[in-house]
């Protein structure tokens, strides 16, 4: 605990001396107004033109720096209209009143400009700040052309790039992949909810279902501001899960008040908004109500409701961001079934499937801008999560459940010290008490029948983190940026198992984790301005295994069972070189992640996990992005190896479920015929390994490839008021696709099923029985929908 008494003394005195300093009252005489502008991710725009006018009609106006901080001379307190104008986003105007005591003012802009459907903005590689070190990827949306799955559960928006693998309906939670990276239990990748600047953690540590499940399906993406995902394996704003990904997800300030049908001949989804007439109020509610049986043979019975609501209050020099979000689900759905027997098996081993699951969340985010240099934010949310979950993965019907609490809160502090330097320090704690976290076994082969349950694993597991952190920002001339960051997390993980009490634990562990980034943009003199700007990252960071563990064989080749480590750490470096021609941006991303051991899937039959032992991340990813006068388009292509140290003994090989190759290719039409829009998306998911191969099972496992394209009209009418707009996929393949055991002597048309005491251990509540594995997906399946919304009010 020694780091972390010398990292909380430094926090507080770093704190104390940067608020002192900007709480010395200003000048009389002095009338200066400093504006911050931000985006709709509340990320600061440099380059924003801003305009204050009086009531007299005298004008003042200045340019926002790198910070998105302007100081504007005004000639008296007062009366003013403020307005800001960007590239790319609507302008805005807002009344002020303006006094010595008010002087400090935050603009936001809400919304893309024109009628572009989508606008993705990479941040430059030259553009280093606290919020963001890394470059970064942010779309920003409206929901006519980007929903991913109108209509349907799953994701609300897609990523370019970023493909998602989930069940074709159903309300589980769909999962995106990056390259190299198995996103089957979200171990990798963290999710965020932006709460004004305030980073909500979306990640469910040990999910009853995996260990790091994220859930995008909780959001309306009628009101989804924008999307954002940053790689580089870390910042000192995000913690636990964020090894090499890490995405977040932001509501819009306002919305038009809206109602939206869409659907098709199995599904249909209403989708509402709420919100004052008064355009200057922040404040919205959508709810959202979706039935229908899904895209497989078996009919899914679905069922959702949704809200999402935020709030955004404007006190003087303080915005407080009130969000509120809930959710409620229940589906009986397709499941993994055998590569090939998808239709044969009517898209499901066990008509008993079933999923349900809710969630309520609330957050609150003050920002307090403390003088034109200083902003401080104070915030808090709170968090409940149910799931229980009814799966035939082979070997009989299981029951997954959990319900658990989540709560947490952040303060922060940014300081700008010269143009050319800033910092920022913060103190974050998160606790996640998951209560009930049982895997149970059900005995009845019989599908009409439930039957008896055994239990086969129960726990009560507590993850506790705080984690005070720095961070620097800098300019060395103006050609090369650095950042500097360091953040200690001093982690608690308590296991109470409820069966098994010899596997209970309570774990304290730090972890130092630094991060730092250091860009160069080349001169625009002749000689170097063909040489392209370059990135280069460099973190560590960790995420918490799933602790309801058994002893196994250690994958450090002593042969010798051991306790797992709850802890994995990562070591990550990224390069990113871009360059423009004639309009197109191309970037090139290199990067290689180590990571130290790491525990395979929790088995559903038998809760047993196997330690993997070391692995390496390497992959490499081109992208090139175009603005034409009728919409854009962009392809990434990116191509990874992922390897274990050792794996059944074999060096090097190739980690099972890891994406080896993925292709995305997007465009937008805003100018088409008849007055309409258009969108088109192919992505393709290479073959990948599922199973290397070993003595039980012998066969080596490719996963087919996958490939998805997806299709979208719309034609406005009456000023925008009425959309009209049609959807549909085509698709091809499995998606989830891994290998199950499945019982001995299994054959279409049963009912897997093992009786108890038929795994290794003999055990009562063992039911890994045989060796007959099998490569196993869900059926993607194509489809059409429509949909029609009507937005009340004016024209956008």
């Amino acid at each position: 605990m020694g780091h972390t008494r010398r990292i909380i003394a430094l926090l507080a005195y770093f704190s104390v001396a940067v608020v002192g300093a900007q709480l010395r009252p200003a000048p009389a005489d002095r009338k200066t107004v400093h504006c911050m502008v931000l985006d709709p991710a509340g990320r600061p725009v440099a380059g924003a033109q801003i305009q204050l006018i009086s009531a007299s009609g005298a004008s003042s106006s200045a340019t926002t720096g790198r910070d998105g901080v302007a100081s504007i001379a005004v000639p008296a307190w007062g009366a003013y209209t403020a307005g800001a104008e960007a590239a790319g986003l609507v302008t805005i105007s807002r009344r002020l009143e303006l006094t010595a005591d008010s002087a400090a003012v935050t603009l936001r802009f809400e919304e893309a400009a024109g009628t572009v459907q989508e606008v993705i903005v990479s941040a430059s590689v030259g553009d280093v700040t606290l919020d963001d070190p890394d470059p970064s990827q942010k779309v920003m949306v409206r929901e006519e052309l980007l929903d991913a799955n109108p209509g349907r559960p799953g994701a609300p928006v897609s990523i370019p790039g970023m493909p998602i693998e989930t069940a074709s309906g159903g309300i589980k939670a769909p999962q995106y992949f990056v390259p190299g990276v198995a996103g089957d239990h979200g171990e990798p990748i963290a999710q965020y909810i932006a709460a004004g600047n305030f980073l909500v953690p979306n990640n469910l540590s040990a999910n009853a279902h995996g260990n790091g499940y994220a859930d995008p399906n909780i959001y309306i993406s009628a009101v989804l501001g924008d999307v954002a995902t940053d790689g580089g394996a870390y910042n000192v704003l995000e913690g636990n899960h964020a090894l090499n990904l890490a995405a977040t997800y932001s509501l819009r300030p306002r919305i038009r008040r809206f109602l939206t049908l869409t659907g098709d001949y199995r599904d249909a989804d209403l989708a509402a908004g709420i919100a004052p007439s008064d355009p200057g109020k922040k404040e919205w509610a959508a709810f959202e109500a979706n039935y229908g049986n899904g895209l497989m043979r078996t009919l899914e019975h679905r069922k959702q409701f949704k809200w999402n609501a935020i709030r955004i209050i404007d006190a003087g020099n303080h915005e407080i961001t009130l969000l509120s979000i809930g959710y409620w689900g229940q589906s009986h759905e397709g499941n993994l079934v055998p590569v090939g027997f998808g239709v044969e098996v009517n898209d499901t081993l066990d008509s008993r499937q079933m999923d349900q699951t809710h969630t309520g969340l609330l957050a609150v985010n003050d920002e307090w801008r403390a003088g034109a240099k200083n902003l401080a934010a104070f915030s808090g949310y709170f968090r409940t999560y149910n799931l229980a979950l009814f799966s035939n993965f082979g070997e009989g019907l299981i029951r997954q459940s959990e319900f658990r609490t989540v709560e947490g809160g952040e303060a922060r502090e940014t300081h700008t010290f010269s143009p050319w330097l800033e910092g920022m320090a913060g103190l974050l704690y998160n606790e996640d008490d998951i209560h009930n976290d049982d895997l149970d076994h059900y005995l009845s082969p019989n599908p009409p029948a439930y039957g008896p349950l055994v239990p086969v694993l129960g726990n009560d597991v507590t993850i506790r983190e705080l984690a005070p952190y720095l961070a620097l920002r800098g300019d060395i001339g103006k050609r090369v940026r650095i950042y500097a960051g360091l953040r200690h997390d001093q982690i608690e993980v308590k296991n109470a198992d409820k069966f098994r009490s010899q596997y209970s634990f309570d774990v304290w562990k730090g972890f130092e984790n630094p991060k730092a980034t250091i860009t160069w943009t080349p001169a625009d003199g002749k000689g170097v301005q063909w040489l392209p700007s370059a990135s280069f990252s460099i973190g560590q960071a960790f995420f918490t295994e799933d602790p309801r563990i058994n002893l196994a064989p250690s994958a450090t080749g002593t042969g010798a069972k051991a306790l797992a480590n709850p802890f994995e750490r990562s070591h990550a470096m990224q390069l990113v070189l871009e360059k423009e021609f004639s309009n197109t941006d191309v970037r090139v991303t290199i990067s290689r992640t180590t990571m130290t051991a790491t525990l395979a899937k929790i088995d559903p039959d038998n809760g047993s996990a196997e330690d993997l032992g070391p692995d390496t991340l390497k992959f490499l990813t081109a992208s090139a992005r175009h603005q034409f006068a009728f919409g854009t388009f962009q392809a990434v292509f990116s191509k990874a190896d992922a390897r274990l140290a050792a794996f059944n003994g074999v060096p090097g090989t190739v980690v099972p479920e890891a994406p080896r190759t993925i292709f995305d290719a997007l465009t937008t039409f805003d100018k088409m015929p008849l007055g309409m829009q258009g969108r088109g998306e192919y992505e393709y998911v290479g073959h990948k390994f599922l199973d290397a191969g070993n003595p039980n099972h012998p066969a080596r496992y490719e996963a087919i490839p996958v490939g998805e394209t997806r299709l979208a009209v719309m034609r406005p009418f009456l000023n925008g008021r009425l959309q009209l707009g049609a959807a549909s996929e085509i698709a091809r393949g499995y998606t989830g696709q891994t290998t199950e055991t499945m019982a001995p002597g299994w054959r279409m048309g049963q009912v897997p099923y093992c009786a108890p005491g038929s795994g290794p251990s003999g055990d009562y509540n063992d039911f890994a029985c045989g060796a007959n594995e099998m490569a196993v997906g869900i059926r993607m399946v194509s489809w059409v929908g429509g949909s029609i919304s009507w937005q009340f009010g004016s024209e956008r």
